[in-house]
């Protein structure tokens, strides 16, 4: 194998394929030559975004393949002249190789041209075709050219020539290079790769592994600032600790030296406009109207006007520009800035570069303008300046209180820390300390440390009768929410004084709606009452249902404006008590929406579990999944571990209700689980628990599902979880009458039926009777069915009642009713398959071919010979159900199912159990 001369990666040892397991896997299709992969792959993307990186690992992948791996690398030395990465490709281990060929191929491969005297481009075409042919003969190559666009021309075109001629053989080119348009035409079928911007997960694991990586504040800078590129991650960090050399050192500070002193003007102008600005802002700052002066660097790649706006190539391009010129020169350019700028934002951003020192006027003005374009990021930044520029104490620390509510809504806990300790050593006023102590008990309980946070807010109750009211009821509603998320029966009992005290609490206007933002807006009377009911109920909830109704859906108008995503979300979590998903669904998706946009996932993870549980109530799966997947980025990026436990739990639920869970075991992230104290976040292990029991019934498993869901409930009964641990009562109640413990279900329900109270929600009415019908008495299981489906406000929860309908049908096909159980089980398989459920499909499917009403399909193949139980026996079986669970989940007895087997062997053409599995599954 051939390597081209070692080049180090700017992402670091063990972090260098971050993000990249998707390209990495195509490439290795293609070097293995699997059917529809292409011979020739071109690997596009800009400097710094890891293309030697995946080249790296795709030569090690490949090697330990079997695949014969032959490397070069282009240089800027060799581009126009030489044969270097021809020779390159002839290291010692190919040389050998070069006796097989032929004698006027052997002396064209060895020579070493000088000037123009190269051998002929046929003969050269022709030796090395004749050289890869040959490699190839014994196992796949794959020939790996990085920075193809540095290489001599006449290399790369000899190498699509034998890609031309050896079109079917098991050679694979992979080149890799800046832009395409810098290589000569490639073979026909020839596919591009291009390596875009690291997610939001991938640059944020490749930014905390680099040494001494940032926090708080400058870390989520300089995510943005970076953009997903590797290389800016890595060189902004060490400019950040002051390790190696600063950005603006880089190549890319080489390049700006090359240009006239006036387009360097301007790039330094256009940076500090930052992105987004449009190119008319930057030029009035200027003085001038000329668009010549940004030829220079359009020709220099380092920037492109599209449309007005000027956007550099890189992200390091913009660092250089603007950190490479001297303090003066940027603290003019804020200046002109500032003078041009007709936003009063930007204004007051470009006077904060000019002001050393404190300066009360751009203070103000920073304060005023920090929520005008309502992003959680900007407005925290904006006015942790307006408090550093702050010539007041009392000032200073009612701007560091705002800056800590902001940094509380975007979610970082390490900026929230740092801001807190900053805010309580400036001001002892109760106001400030109960917001500060909100916003960082908001952020240990996103963290896991429930105990922690619930304590600090029941501290500083006690100053809830000094404050104002809203902002007492806001934080007992926090309280609540961490109550519910603990799950500690201590946090729910301490509710009640909680809410007692923020009651005391005076209706002044000291904490008027603008301290918190655009995004709370919970300042009404109707958000006051909310609040109150939110937290009576967390308290006591046998009484959410009638305590609640009517508040997520006030009389006469809309409850909140466009502008208070946080009084939607409360309004959501107030509906969701008492199981009112229209109205919990309209008002947390709106929230949803607007969070995101506005970059505030510290709020926004307090409504985006309840939406994703909400989306899978009602069987809105694709939904849930989209969300799941957002959520979780966000999650990872911010470091908020429980959060990403929660979403982790909540994706396998989704996959084991869908059908689409993997053969192996469901993979939870270790790294996570081990940061999340279950004992402290009983919801979190709540919904876990949940998870694992779908997706041990979708596996059959039905003795793991009664473990799983059994764990819900303590040894006496007690709910782990007082609200999620009732929503699963009849899916404990299904795998009891499976696994033949419905005595042992019987109790726990009845005391799930008492903590619902006199007027149970619909849908616990619905899970009740369902739960009652499986364990209950025998001559009561059909009322309870029909109970539980009577209710046509149940069909808001179509998965839920598509299963009460598929019991049913199995419980009517064991009384010989088999007309009546089609009937169920035709509209269970039309629900599925209209919701995407695919588990719940496959199961309606297996029990109308049990029942005779639908033919084996077309592709069974040796299974078409058996009857419509033989075969659903079968399948069960080479799953590795035991004769004693297959015969639990069709009403047989062991002795049966054995039977059924010993029967259909001779048909299949086998003599064992073992080849079951090997048998349907190749069908």
């Amino acid at each position: 194998m051939t390597v081209h001369p070692h080049r180090q990666s700017t992402t670091g040892d063990g972090a260098a394929v971050l993000g990249r397991d998707g390209e990495i896997e195509r490439i290795l299709r293609c070097a293995r030559r699997e059917p529809g992969t292409p011979q020739t792959l071109l690997l596009l993307g800009e400097e710094g975004i890891g293309r030697t990186t995946v080249l790296g690992r795709v030569r090690e992948r490949a090697c330990a393949d079997g695949v014969l791996v032959l490397s070069a690398q282009g240089w800027a030395d060799d581009a126009g002249h030489g044969y270097g990465c021809l020779q390159q490709l002839l290291a010692p281990p190919v040389r050998g190789e070069l006796a097989a060929l032929s004698a006027a191929h052997q002396r064209v491969l060895t020579a070493v041209p000088r000037g123009d005297d190269g051998p002929d481009e046929a003969e050269l075409h022709a030796a090395v075709t004749a050289l890869l042919d040959r490699l190839a003969a014994a196992r796949p190559l794959l020939v790996c050219v990085d920075d193809a666009d540095l290489c001599d021309r006449v290399f790369l075109e000899a190498l699509f020539a034998a890609a031309r001629l050896l079109a079917g053989r098991e050679v694979t080119m992979l080149l890799a290079a800046r832009h395409e348009s810098a290589l000569p035409g490639p073979p026909p079928g020839t596919e591009t790769l291009r390596l875009g911007p690291l997610s939001g997960t991938a640059a944020a694991a490749l930014l905390d592994g680099q040494p001494a990586p940032p926090t708080g504040r400058r870390r989520l800078e300089i995510l943005a600032e970076a953009e997903g590129n590797p290389l800016a991650l890595v060189e902004l960090s060490r400019g950040v600790q002051g390790l190696g050399h600063p950005p603006a050192e880089h190549v890319f500070g080489v390049r700006l030296d090359a240009l006239p002193a006036a387009t360097r003007q301007a790039l330094l102008y256009a940076a500090a406009a930052g992105p987004g600005e449009p190119v008319a802002a930057v030029m009035a700052a200027l003085g001038t109207d000329d668009l010549a002066v940004w030829a220079p660097a359009e020709a220099a790649g380092l920037v492109t006007l599209v449309e007005d706006r000027l956007v550099f190539r890189h992200p390091l391009a913009r660092s250089a520009a603007y950190l490479g010129r001297p303090a003066g020169e940027r603290q003019q350019a804020h200046r002109d800035l500032a003078k041009a700028a007709v936003l009063p934002e930007a204004r007051a951003r470009h006077l904060a570069g000019t002001t050393v020192g404190t300066n009360a006027f751009v203070a103000a003005a920073l304060e005023a303008s920090a929520w005008r374009r309502e992003d959680a990021v900007v407005a925290a930044h904006a006015l942790e300046q307006a408090a550093r520029l702050s010539p007041g104490r009392r000032e200073r620390a009612r701007r560091l209180a705002g800056a800590l509510k902001a940094a509380h809504l975007v979610g970082d806990p390490c900026w929230v820390r740092e801001l807190y300790g900053r805010v309580v050593r400036e001001s002892a006023d109760p106001e400030l300390v109960c917001a500060a102590a909100g916003a960082l008990a908001a952020a240990l309980s996103q963290e896991s440390a429930q105990r922690e946070a619930f304590e600090l807010l029941a501290d500083v109750s006690e100053l809830f009768p000094v404050v104002d009211r809203t902002l007492a009821l806001a934080l007992a509603g926090l309280a609540a929410g961490i109550a519910s998320q603990s799950g500690l029966p201590e946090h729910t009992a301490a509710l009640a004084t909680l809410l007692d005290r923020a009651r005391q609490a005076e209706g002044s206007e000291q904490w008027p709606p603008a301290a918190a933002g655009p995004l709370v807006g919970l300042d009404t009377p109707h958000t006051r009452r909310a609040l109150d009911a939110l937290v009576t109920a967390v308290a006591r909830p046998q009484s959410a249902t009638s305590s609640l109704s009517g508040i997520g859906r006030p009389h006469g108008a809309q409850p909140v404006g466009p502008d208070a995503p946080a009084a939607r979300a409360l309004l959501a979590a107030v509906a969701r008590q008492a199981d009112e998903s229209d109205v919990d669904l309209g008002q947390s998706r709106t929230a949803d929406d607007r969070l995101r946009a506005a970059r505030a996932f510290g709020l926004r993870g307090w409504s985006v579990l309840a939406l994703v549980d909400t989306l899978v109530a009602i069987g809105r799966f694709p939904d849930a999944e989209t969300v799941i997947q957002d959520a979780m980025n966000e999650a990872a990026v911010l470091r908020l571990p429980r959060l990403q436990a929660d979403l982790e739990a909540q994706a396998l639920t989704v996959r084991a209700l869908r059908g689409t869970l993997p053969v192996a075991a469901p993979r939870l992230t270790p790294a996570v689980w081990r940061a999340v104290c279950l004992d402290e976040n009983r919801a979190t292990h709540a919904r876990l628990l949940r998870g694992r029991g779908l997706a041990a019934l979708a596996h059959a498993d039905m003795e793991g599902a009664w473990r799983q869901l059994r764990d819900l409930f303590t040894a006496d009964g007690a709910p782990l979880h007082p609200f999620l641990s009732a929503r699963s009562i009849a899916e404990l109640a299904v795998t009891a009458q499976r696994t033949g413990r419905s005595a042992e279900a019987l109790p726990i329900l009845e005391r799930v039926r008492a903590e619902q109270g006199e007027r149970p929600s619909t849908r616990m009415t619905l899970l009740l009777h369902h739960a009652t019908a499986m364990v209950g008495p025998e001559g009561e299981a059909e009322e309870h069915f029909q109970l539980a489906l009577v209710n046509h406000g149940a069909n808001r929860w179509p998965w839920e009642c598509g299963h009460v309908r598929l019991n049913y049908a199995v419980w009517l096909r064991r009384c010989r009713r088999t007309l009546e159980a089609r009937q169920q089980l035709t509209t269970v398989l039309e629900t599925a398959e209209r919701i995407g459920a695919g588990a719940l499909a496959a199961a309606a499917q297996r029990e109308l071919r049990a029942s005779g009403a639908a033919p084996a399909p077309a592709d069974d193949g040796p299974l078409e010979q058996l009857t419509a139980q033989q075969r659903q026996i079968v399948q069960l079986a080479a799953r590795g159900l035991s004769n004693r669970e297959i015969g639990e989940r069709l009403f047989l007895s062991p002795r049966t199912i054995g039977s059924h087997l010993y029967n259909v062997y001779p048909k299949l053409g086998i003599s064992s159990r073992h080849q079951l599995r090997d048998l349907v599954q190749g069908r």
